[in-house]
């Protein structure tokens, strides 16, 4: 009769299944762990490459502004430069054109010395973790199989025992009893043995397996599973002294050009300060003196004699005469002006209108009193500022008399009091209007300022036939269009003067969340997902004005994009 080995459980191995799981826990964790850090590695490339997007942007249209204000090549202007504050001006162009220059190289340097190569580290670094991660995972599915191997083993040297027992059952039955012949005991006794000898191979094949896992499973977790780890671990290390690198890389392209920016700044000052007003003045003497002798004094003309002149009326006369041509250059300026006041005056009626906005329809009249409210609270809140600012000079002023006169800022401080009395005056006027006018709309949710909703659910009629233009940006109501076509103003040579606009100022980024196809003039399409400049927030009529890029800008539904606005700009504010 064979029976299993015995064994101290004590120094039985834990169940192999459950440290792999856990084993298999640790790879998970590690895998995640590395591929956020590849994540971080890829937005920091990300955020120097818009880095260097900006210095590309902010170097040109510095240029282009260099280039704006250049003398143009005609004579009238190369005269105005003979003074030293013209030429100091163009010296300034000049140093702003190479003051761009520097901030181009700052976006060559950042591109080959940290997205190029960061990029390029990121691929190697993929290659890597997953050949690790590889090999892991390689090393777990070869000690899972030695584990099955060993419990196949295991059972069948179980079950060899069990048959070898039965079958020595068998032939100690078949011995005792005389009735069974003795070829039949012969035969029990031969099939015992055998399976005895079966059982015997049994057990040194599971020892060993035994021993074979036992080894794999040393080298598995003293060895092979430390070795990977103690990998990754390096890896993860250089990635983070490498990022550690860029960044440290990011300041030193910035400081080297600091040098040169700095000489460009002197080059500025240094031709401000060669500015001499006398010598200006000078050329002006020199360029308009008439070299004419002042006339004499007028003789007593007697009537009872003939009448005498003098030498000197003659040239009184002709200096008069020479004179005339200066109110002509007087009249020439001020002929010139007229056009700039007739287009002020001619654009000021057609922007007028009443100053409760009575003229629009109450949702809109609404919201454009609101605006009004809001914007005399601001301004009220700039003059408490610059009142709350000015007290406190006073007081260190009354602390400190060295520092300064306390009643100098007196005067001062009376102007700011009266302007903010003023400006409350005109928000209890606007807001007078504003009840009105919300005391005619219908009843309001918790925000009555901020949402038009319910009213526009309420009056579809009064709402389609107030604003049936409301689908487009570029539409207005009918009231308004009928004021400002009943004016028009002929354009002149003047007037392309003041056609020029400046670019209008991002105030924040927009994220799009649905695909938009811009159709209308005015309107811009965008993808789902795109990035984009918010150049213009809603102003409450269901439209934000975004940028692509500079020639690429329009209007989009507001609730079609999720808008995150600069701090800086009118604070931190979302539309989804």
């Amino acid at each position: 009769m064979v029976s299993l080995p015995h064994q101290d459980p004590h120094s039985l191995p834990s169940p192999p299944c459950l440290c792999c799981r856990k084993q298999k826990d640790q790879f998970d964790n590690l895998e995640k762990h590395t591929q956020w850090g590849i994540d971080v590695l890829e937005k920091y490339i990300k955020f120097v490459k818009e880095r260097t997007e900006i210095e590309l942007s902010y170097a040109k249209q510095l240029r282009n502004l260099s280039k704006k204000y250049q003398p143009k090549k005609n004579s009238k202007e190369e005269e105005e430069y003979r003074y030293t504050s013209t030429r100091a001006f163009v010296a300034t162009l000049n140093e702003m054109n190479d003051y761009a220059g520097q901030h181009e190289v700052i976006s060559e340097n950042m591109t080959s010395l940290i997205t190029g190569e960061l990029s390029r580290y990121v691929q190697e670094l993929k290659q890597e973790r997953k050949s690790h991660f590889h090999d892991g995972r390689k090393a777990q599915q070869h000690i899972e199989t030695c584990w099955k191997q060993l419990e196949a083993s295991k059972r069948r040297f179980e079950r060899d025992c069990k048959e070898a027992d039965r079958a020595q059952q068998y032939f100690e039955k078949m011995d005792a009893d005389i009735n069974v012949t003795k070829a039949d005991v012969e035969k029990a006794r031969q099939q015992a043995q055998l399976r005895h000898q079966m059982a015997e191979d049994s057990k040194a094949e599971y020892s060993s397996t035994l021993q074979k896992f036992n080894s794999e499973q040393h080298d598995h977790y003293y060895t092979h599973i430390p070795n990977i780890f103690q990998k990754i671990q390096e890896m993860e290390e250089r990635r983070i002294v490498r990022i550690g690198e860029s960044m440290k890389t990011f300041a030193e392209v910035d400081r080297q050009v600091i040098p040169i920016i700095g000489k460009c700044l002197d080059e500025i000052t240094k031709a401000a300060e060669s500015v001499d007003h006398k010598n200006d003045s000078q050329l002006v003497i020199e360029a308009y003196k008439s070299g004419f002798e002042p006339p004499g004094d007028v003789d007593f003309e007697d009537f009872t004699q003939p009448m005498k002149r003098t030498i000197s009326e003659s040239s009184l006369s002709n200096s008069r005469g020479d004179g005339r041509s200066e109110p002509k250059f007087g009249s020439k300026s001020k002929g010139k002006l007229w056009p700039f006041i007739k287009k002020n005056k001619l654009s000021l009626k057609l922007g007028a209108g009443p100053e409760d906005f009575s003229n629009l329809p109450p949702e809109q009249r609404r919201k454009k009193l609101q605006q009004k409210v809001d914007e005399l609270n601001r301004d009220i809140q700039k003059e408490m500022d610059q009142r709350d600012a000015l007290t406190k000079m006073k007081d260190v002023y009354i602390k400190n008399p060295q520092m300064g006169d306390a009643a100098s800022v007196d005067q001062r401080l009376a102007e700011l009091g009266q302007n903010i009395e003023k400006l409350r005056l005109e928000v209890q006027k606007f807001e007078g209007w504003l009840a009105e006018v919300e005391g005619r709309l219908p009843a309001r949710t918790e925000q009555p300022r901020r949402q038009s909703g319910l009213y526009e659910a309420q009056n579809p009629s009064a709402v389609n036939s107030c604003a049936q233009d409301r689908e487009s940006p570029d539409g207005s109501y009918t009231e308004e269009q009928s004021q400002e076509t009943g004016m028009k103003v002929p354009a002149t040579d003047f007037d392309d003067e003041f056609d020029d606009e400046e670019p209008l100022p991002t105030i924040g980024t927009c994220k799009a969340l649905y695909t938009f196809e811009g159709q209308n003039e005015g309107t811009i399409s965008v993808a789902e997902g795109e990035m984009l400049y918010v150049i213009e927030e809603d102003k409450g009529d269901g439209w934000t004005r975004i940028r692509r890029n500079e020639d690429e800008e329009g209007y989009v539904p507001t609730s079609y994009v999720e808008v995150y606005l600069d701090k800086n700009a009118k604070g931190a504010m979302t539309y989804i």
